[in-house]
């Protein structure tokens, strides 16, 4: 009598070999987490008296005295982008290469080299090389491409005192267009240094200081511009104009701030412009018109609205069936 087949019992378990897979796709992941938080967040190395982690530093020196408050936005939006093409990111997984251990050794290195001459800097940049090889080892070339901007772009978070050197420079660049820029609404002023004045007495002469250079405006409007550009439908080249373009705006955007206050104080109310709108004109007129700009910038270097740029780049396919006589119906594709 002949056996009968036996229905395979499902009790809800994972396959072997399903199992070994998950431990060798995700065992090293959990593996490099444990090891990246182990040393920054728990190592205590940096700071005063050696008792911040590298983490702790960071996020201590996201303030307003290094021009920095928009610091804590950065990990937002670096994990927004990489959201955004998460999908993206998941078709392009292939066999990982062992070029990534070239960076995440090189990453080790800048590590090891800020744990021994105690620069929280240097260890800090030294996460995206960690994180951008452990991406190329583990997922192949195409996934580590795509991420090496979102990655990268955390270097941008990192303060630098000698960044700020150029302080200097931007106040004398603000207080000069200030000066010509009034000039265009009919107010007078009278520029002595950093220092503007009316030059009819209607208001106390106004310091441009370190706050009112744009430094401020300049490192916050980068992370925009960054961040815009890397999440733009548009050629390399006119990412890198995009992103570098934070350069001016943030000088334009700044001066167009300080002609609002200098207008309303020369016409209205000089109390209220030297107090109140100069605290809320940053992110009432500032930000508005450096991200319009940055629209227009956009929208010249794409011959158009990036979104109707975007469905006008929308393949179109449409299937035509033709046949002949004793030949079967073959599909035609036609792309507009």
């Amino acid at each position: 009598m002949p056996s009968q087949a036996t229905e395979p019992v499902d009790d809800g378990s994972l396959p072997v070999a399903d199992e070994k897979g998950w431990v060798s796709t995700w065992g090293p992941v959990a593996l490099g987490v444990l090891v990246i938080l182990w040393f920054y967040a728990f190592e205590h190395r940096f700071g005063p008296k050696n008792f911040q982690s590298a983490f702790d530093w960071i996020w201590s020196a996201w303030n307003g005295e290094n021009d920095f408050e928009h610091g804590p936005l950065f990990p937002l939006i670096i994990a927004g982008i990489i959201a955004h093409r998460f999908k993206l990111l998941k078709s392009l997984v292939s066999q990982g290469s062992a070029w990534g251990l070239v960076f995440i050794i090189l990453g080790a290195l800048f590590y090891a080299a800020a744990y021994r001459t105690l620069q929280p800097r240097v260890a800090m940049g030294a996460l995206p090389f960690l994180l951008w090889g452990s991406a190329w080892y583990l997922w192949g070339w195409k996934v580590a491409r795509l991420l090496a901007f979102p990655l990268f772009f955390f270097w941008l978070a990192i303060p630098l005192p000698s960044f700020r050197q150029a302080t200097n420079g931007l106040q004398i660049i603000a207080t000069a267009m200030a000066h010509h820029g009034s000039a265009l609404f009919g107010v007078e002023t009278i520029v002595q240094g950093t220092q503007i004045a009316s030059a009819h007495g209607k208001w106390e002469p106004l310091e441009i200081a370190k706050g009112c250079s744009g430094i401020r405006s300049l490192m916050a409007l980068l992370m925009i511009s960054g961040a815009w550009a890397c999440v733009a439908d548009m050629a390399f080249w006119k990412r890198a104009v995009l992103f570098l373009a934070a350069f001016p705006l943030a000088i334009i955007g700044n001066t167009f701030r300080l002609v609002s206050i200098f207008v309303i104080a020369e016409y209205g109310n000089a109390d209220w412009a030297i107090n109140t709108w100069h605290d809320w004109s940053g992110l009432l007129l500032f930000y508005p018109f450096s991200l319009f700009l940055l629209l227009c910038l956009h929208s010249l270097l794409e011959g158009g609205l990036p979104w109707r740029k975007a469905a006008r780049r929308e393949v179109r396919r449409t299937v035509v069936t033709a046949s002949q006589a004793g030949e079967p119906s073959k599909p035609f594709i036609a792309e507009s």
